[in-house]
């Protein structure tokens, strides 16, 4: 994979190359005079870029990063009672929280915003690098620092890691499985909207070797490990493993499915 940067960031993009590439991700550096829209638009492969705002992922004109300094402003205005996630989850009693599904990790932003000691999970090296990059970044914003703090980023397999943890070491565990997008009421496919565009690369760079990771398979796994396993889906779509919940918080886009401990 391309990795472009401009003359003034090689040195960044030289670690990057080296880190990607302790995780199994082979990368060329390639030195560019500018990285804008046009040079995006007339590279359209997959590749990543980097430059004052830290690693980036890019493909057919798009740029993805876990966009976190620009989460400040939903940060500022959420509170215990506004948001729905952290009645949900519990935040009021500060948990000790797995998200086993970071993804771009702003669901575990606002988390750690609201109190909760989080441990994020990401399996793939690119996106982990990504969210690296991101917790770099945050910890240099005076008002993300604080928050950041609370955020733990593991590279590994949310199954294996699952199951080498011990009863009750999180209070919660909170699943949003990356590709939930199959019958979204049990007797029907709905058409759904397009996707946002950093969710279109991440379906770009996360195939599950032609099919979607559903993540059916942590809900047990995570009922064993923590007392509470808290899993966003979309509004109507089909239960987590076909697996009823116990409780549910709703809105008009999505909704919060409950599981508590065998």
């Amino acid at each position: 994979m391309q990795l472009y940067s401009e003359a003034i960031y090689l040195d960044q993009a030289d670690q990057f190359h080296q880190t990607l590439a302790q995780r199994g991700v082979l990368t060329h550096v390639v030195e560019v005079e500018q990285i804008n829209a046009r040079f995006l638009r007339h590279h359209p492969e997959m590749a990543l870029v980097v430059d004052s705002k830290g690693l980036w992922l890019s493909a057919e004109g798009m740029k993805m990063q876990p966009a976190w300094v620009d989460e400040i402003g939903r940060l500022k205005r959420a509170t215990l009672k506004s948001e729905m996630i952290a009645r949900a989850c519990q935040l009021s009693e500060h948990p000790r929280l797995l998200d086993a599904t970071a993804g771009l990790g702003h669901d575990s932003l606002l988390m750690a915003h609201l109190g909760a000691q989080v441990t994020l999970l990401e399996r793939h090296p690119i996106l982990f690098t990504l969210l690296e990059s991101a917790h770099a970044q945050a910890l240099q914003d005076p008002y993300l620092s604080e928050t950041v703090q609370r955020m733990q980023l593991i590279f590994n397999d949310a199954e294996k890691y699952l199951t080498s943890c011990v009863a009750d070491q999180f209070d919660v565990i909170y699943l949003d499985p990356m590709f939930p997008q199959r019958d979204q009421n049990k007797n029907a496919l709905k058409k759904q909207a397009q996707v946002k565009k950093q969710m279109q690369l991440l379906h770009k760079l996360l195939p599950e070797d032609g099919e979607m990771d559903l993540g059916d398979r942590l809900l047990d796994l995570s009922r064993a490990v923590a007392k509470r396993v808290i899993v966003k889906r979309p509004r109507l779509a089909v239960f987590l493993a076909d697996t009823e919940p116990q409780h549910q918080w709703t809105g008009d886009a999505c909704r919060f499915d409950a599981y508590f401990q065998h």
